[in-house]
């Protein structure tokens, strides 16, 4: 007894710190969330914008920048057509992007679909590649990874990354890059999740929900006021140079995105989110 009472008590004070802790950031956050709704700070009152021309001189010779876009996918029978179909309809110059499929599906039926699907989009003229491993090392970073070392990304200034399951609007790139372009200080331009299921039940209901506050809120905050707030793994346009002088993937953990964010904001970079693009 003489021991456990000294124990229970500081566990108690320990929550009831914790607990001020929480509700101190909830109080901060809804302070600043209402603040950034009434003075309507969007980003394009905080951060440079304009829309990309061919005929810019500031992009130089080629006029937009070379994007790479990564879709990372295993076993994806149900999706796999609407994501690589989304990223092919994409509205950027045929010569100034790159769609790059990462399969490390186990199943060879549905391998074999994929590659289908990709060489019927290459012959309607888009620079699509099929990329596939040995191994499964690392998972999804390590697919990432992988993808980046292929010489045709060389050529590449920024990447967009879509999980399987996303589908992006096809002017995703003319609303997100220009911010990478004009703003050298920004590493990341980072999305808001839409949920096509979110009235299937109870549940899903719920849990759209919690990530809009994650989203509306949390995301909201940490951009508003150039505080830290983590890559959430799709829906994102990176940096590559960013991405490079952070060391890259690493696929010595499961959340890759959230590592991969903290170190970027180590080296210094800021990141951008906008909650007017939904995917």
């Amino acid at each position: 007894a003489a021991l456990m009472i000294p124990l229970l008590k500081f566990s108690v004070f320990a929550c009831i710190a914790m607990s001020v802790m929480l509700f101190s950031e909830r109080v901060y956050m809804a302070v600043v969330i209402v603040a950034i709704k009434a003075f309507r700070k969007i980003p394009e009152r905080r951060y440079r914008w304009k829309e990309l021309r061919e005929d810019d001189v500031e992009l130089g010779p080629y006029g937009y920048p070379m994007v790479l876009v990564q879709i990372p996918m295993y076993n994806e029978k149900e999706v796999y057509q609407l994501s690589i179909g989304s990223a092919c309809a994409l509205r950027w110059p045929s010569d100034r992007i790159i769609i790059q499929v990462l399969d490390d599906s186990t199943d060879p039926i549905i391998k074999t679909l994929v590659q289908i699907e990709c060489k019927r989009w290459a012959i309607k003229g888009i620079d699509i590649k099929y990329e596939i491993r040995g191994n499964r090392n690392g998972y999804k970073a390590g697919a990432l990874k992988e993808g980046l070392k292929h010489e045709y990304v060389d050529r590449c200034e920024y990447v967009v990354i879509f999980d399987a399951d996303f589908q992006p609007e096809p002017n995703f790139l003319a609303k997100t890059i220009p911010f990478l372009v004009h703003n050298p200080q920004v590493a990341l331009v980072q999305a808001r999740w839409k949920f096509v299921n979110a009235d299937e039940c109870l549940m899903t209901r719920m849990q759209e929900m919690s990530l809009d506050y994650h989203f509306k809120v949390e995301q909201e905050v940490g951009s508003f006021t150039h505080a830290f707030f983590g890559f959430n793994g799709t829906a994102g346009a990176w940096r590559l140079s960013a991405i490079k002088e952070a060391g890259g993937w690493k696929d010595r953990t499961t959340v890759e995105d959230m590592d991969l964010a903290v170190r970027a904001t180590l080296n210094g970079w800021k990141f951008l989110y906008l909650g007017s693009i939904q995917v």
